[in-house]
C-alpha cells in the first residue's frame, strides 16, 4: 500500500536555462549618435582651417558679403574684385560701387544722386591698384600668405594708409628693439616695389604698444620713432627714392588701435601714400 501511493506522486522536473552573456541585439541607435558627433567634429576643424588660411581683409569681406543690404561701416574689408569692396576700410565704399547700401533703380536714374569720395579721383585709382597688388584684391598678391596676414590698408583723406603689425605667432622687430627681423626686410622690399607704383610722397608713421607701469623710463617715443626711421631706410635701400619720404614720426602708444594698451597688436607701422594735394 505504502509503494502505491508513493507513484501517484509527480515527479520533480528541473528545467536549467543556459545564459549567453554579451548575447542579444543591441540596437544600433549610437552608431547614429556617433557619427553626428564625428560630423560635427569635421566641420570645427574645417572651420578652424579655414579662419586660419584666410586673411584679416578676406574675413572682413565675407562678412560683409553676407550682410549686402546693410551699409559698410568704416571697419569693412574686400579689394576691388571681392565682394564689391575697393578698399578695407574705404568711406562710403557702397555709394559708389553701386551694390548693397543703395537701390539698384538708382543706376538707371537719369539724375542719379552722386557721392564723392575725399580727395582725387586719379588718387584713389591709383591706390586701387596699388591696394590689389599689396593685398591681391585682384587675384594675386606680391606677398606670401604668412606676411600678408601682417597687413592692412585703408583709404582715407590723407592718402592710402598701409598698416603692418606684430602678430602672436611673429614680430616685425626684436622685443624693445628697431632690429628689424626677416619678415620686416621681406614687407619692406614689397613695400618699396608698391610705393614705386604711384609718384605720391610717402609718410611712415610708428606705434608702439604701452610699457608695464613699473618701467622706470618710458622709451615708447624713441621706440617708435626709431622703427618707423629703420623701415624708411629699408624702404630707401630697396628703391624707394628718398625725395619721396615726406614725413617719418613717432606716436609712440598714444593712437591704439586695440582697447588692451599691451595688445601686440598696437605694435605697427604705418606707411601713408599721401594723395597729390597734401
Amino acid at each position: 500500500m505504502a509503494m502505491a501511493s508513493n507513484s501517484n506522486v509527480a515527479p520533480v522536473i528541473i528545467k536549467r536555462k543556459k545564459v549567453i552573456a554579451g548575447g542579444g541585439h543591441h540596437g544600433g541607435a549610437w552608431k547614429i549618435a556617433y557619427a553626428d558627433f564625428v560630423t560635427a567634429m569635421m566641420a570645427f576643424f574645417l572651420l578652424m582651417w579655414l579662419i586660419n588660411a584666410t586673411t584679416e581683409q578676406q574675413r572682413l569681406g565675407i562678412a560683409e558679403f553676407f550682410s549686402p543690404t546693410v551699409p559698410l561701416n568704416k571697419v569693412s574689408g574686400g579689394g576691388n574684385a571681392m565682394f564689391g569692396g575697393d578698399s578695407v576700410q574705404e568711406h562710403n565704399i557702397l555709394s559708389h560701387t553701386g551694390v548693397g547700401g543703395l537701390p539698384t533703380a538708382l543706376k538707371d536714374n537719369p539724375d542719379p544722386v552722386e557721392f564723392q569720395q575725399p580727395g582725387s579721383g586719379s588718387d584713389d585709382a591709383d591706390f586701387a591698384k596699388v591696394e590689389d597688388m599689396l593685398i591681391g584684391g585682384g587675384g594675386e598678391s606680391l606677398l606670401a600668405d604668412n606676411v600678408l596676414k601682417h597687413v592692412v590698408t585703408r583709404l582715407t583723406d590723407e592718402g592710402l594708409v598701409i598698416e603692418i603689425f606684430d602678430s602672436e605667432a611673429e614680430r616685425l622687430f626684436k622685443p624693445k628693439s628697431a632690429v628689424p627681423m626677416p619678415i620686416l626686410v621681406d614687407l619692406a622690399k614689397v613695400l618699396a616695389e608698391v610705393s614705386n607704383m604711384v609718384t605720391n610722397r610717402v609718410a611712415v608713421e610708428g606705434h608702439v604698444r604701452s610699457n608695464l607701469i613699473t618701467v622706470r623710463e618710458n622709451t615708447s617715443w624713441q621706440l617708435s620713432s626709431i622703427r618707423a626711421d629703420e623701415l624708411r631706410k629699408l624702404m630707401e635701400t630697396y628703391g624707394l627714392e628718398t625725395e619721396r619720404v615726406a614725413r617719418v614720426t613717432g606716436h609712440a602708444d598714444r593712437e591704439r588701435v586695440s582697447n588692451v594698451p599691451r595688445d601686440l597688436r598696437n605694435n605697427r607701422i604705418e606707411i601713408i601714400l599721401l594723395r597729390s594735394d597734401r
